[in-house]
């Protein structure tokens, strides 16, 4: 049931913006997101919550300035509503034309963000869901993939093709349906449909619009699609839905708050003002992730995250079965549970790891209660992503004291300096080298603990964090942020731009 808890006078109100996380699941975002609002009780929260089923259980224990989350199931029920009819529909599909016609031909790529907040209006009044479910939708599609001058043209698009592709984007557009904020502040925590309502909520209501990508989304929708289980006509236009609505975000957003350089450099290139970017990292609390004291006594490789192709378990298990190779007692444990949907990728990451011999060394360890255990259990900590924003695990892991090896994605370079090794992603023999030069070397293993525990205090405190986006808030809140961006054009602390 909602809290009847009525908004406190003159406390700043924001809305976070979520897909698959806080406050349904755990994680490095939801972590990112919990400590944000715990360390800042003056500020009022709302969630809009991007989910699964709509059945997920709270993860999070909220506080009592966090009202209970507003849901958007995704694969949930179809939504309550029914498709207009005559002059309605016909005027509904016209814009559905415009839209689709935008996600595929360079020149009509203008007319997106009209057509976008148009069929936010028909989803806000429960016509725009079951429009799309019907056969007038389908043939739309069809329609516009047959005009011979699209380059899409030429793959042939089936009449499965047009099914598939309608059924993915009436599911990618449900958060349109959502009621918007209406004041304060829209806190979007990705890219992507968690932006959709706080897109809506500028459009109708002046509602400013604070982006934060701790991933790059578009990039990783890119991976995702590259092995996807789709054609390429049902690709393209799903891909041009995701990078058009990436442009049309960084173009409105007021702010856009990367957690690392490299995120920045896909902003800029997707339309954002570099004025109103500001890169702020991530920060742990070094008392929290104390000095994680004596090494296991067996060499071991431990890992922690969620067990999803994105963090490429397949290389770390590669690698692992080099470095087992030469260090025969090496163990490699991986901590962290599965999201559901990823238990098939689990399996063939124990297959893999039963293929090369390895399945006697290699422990998946499930969720664990205290993550300081996992970065305690190795005499090294990996990461292995293909892609990543400013990754928790890794200065969490630092502010242990374990020396680190990443692969050199995101803004992991910048996290660890000196004070790891970063090896290229998908190169098991590159991440093997690196492992058992810091197993063969205990004194430099020690030396890059101490080195990247001081990192985390000097630069990745959660104090400067939070410093940084308060001040964000009520600047954004009392419409400063304009105003202030040549100020901002000056290094401060936790803050890079």
């Amino acid at each position: 049931m909602e809290s009847l808890r009525a908004p406190r006078s003159g406390a700043p109100l924001v809305t976070l913006l979520t897909e698959g996380t806080y406050p349904h699941s755990h994680g490095g975002v939801s972590v990112w997101c919990d400590q944000l609002v715990t360390a800042m009780p003056d500020v009022d929260f709302e969630v809009i919550a991007v989910t699964g089923t709509g059945r997920e259980p709270l993860a999070w224990e909220l506080p009592a300035h966090v009202r209970p989350p507003v849901t958007v199931p995704m694969w949930g029920p179809d939504p309550v509503g029914a498709a207009p009819r005559g002059r309605r529909l016909r005027q509904l599909m016209r814009t559905y034309e415009r839209f689709l016609t935008a996600l595929l031909d360079p020149a009509g790529e203008q007319h997106f963000s009209a057509a976008l907040y148009e069929l936010a209006h028909a989803a806000r009044d429960g016509h725009l869901s079951p429009a799309l479910r019907s056969d007038r939708a389908v043939r739309t599609l069809v329609g516009v993939w047959s005009r011979s001058d699209l380059p899409v043209h030429a793959a042939r698009p089936t009449l499965h093709d047009a099914l598939t592709a309608t059924d993915l984007l009436e599911h990618a557009l449900r958060p349109l349906a959502a009621a918007p904020p209406e004041r304060g502040v829209s806190h979007a925590v990705s890219g992507g449909i968690a932006a959709l309502p706080g897109l809506a909520g500028r459009q109708l209501h002046g509602v400013p619009l604070l982006l934060t990508e701790h991933g790059v989304y578009l990039r990783e929708r890119y991976l995702g699609y590259r092995t996807g289980p789709y054609r390429w006509p049902v690709k393209a236009l799903l891909l041009g839905f995701f990078r058009l609505l990436a442009e049309e975000t960084y173009r409105v957003a007021a702010l856009v708050t990367p957690g690392n350089r490299y995120n920045r450099l896909w902003e800029e290139r997707g339309g954002a003002d570099p004025r109103r970017i500001r890169t702020v990292y991530n920060g742990v609390d070094p008392a929290a992730f104390p000095p994680a004291g004596p090494e296991p006594e067996q060499p071991t490789l431990s890992w922690a995250g969620r067990v999803d192709p994105i963090k490429d378990l397949e290389s770390l298990i590669r690698a692992f079965a080099l470095v087992r190779a030469e260090e025969p007692a090496a163990r490699l444990r991986l901590f962290g549970g599965t999201p559901r949907g990823g238990e098939a990728y689990r399996e063939r990451c124990e297959a893999l790891a039963a293929e090369l011999g390895q399945a006697d060394a290699v422990t998946f360890e499930g969720r664990i209660e205290d993550i300081r255990d996992a970065y305690a259990a190795g005499s090294i900590v990996m990461l292995s992503s293909i892609s990543e924003g400013f990754p928790f695990t890794l200065i969490e892991a630092m502010s242990c004291g374990r020396a680190t090896v990443s692969t050199d994605v995101g803004g992991v370079r910048e996290a660890v300096g000196d004070s790891g090794l970063v090896v290229p992603p998908r190169e098991p023999e590159a991440m093997a080298r690196a492992a058992l030069e810091l197993l063969r070397d205990p004194r430099r293993r020690a030396a890059m603990g101490e080195a990247a525990r001081l990192r985390v205090i000097e630069q990745f405190t959660l104090r400067q964090t939070v410093d940084s986006f308060r001040s964000i808030y009520l600047e954004l809140a009392l419409g400063t942020a304009e105003s202030a961006a040549d100020a901002w054009a000056r290094p401060r602390a936790g803050v890079v731009v």
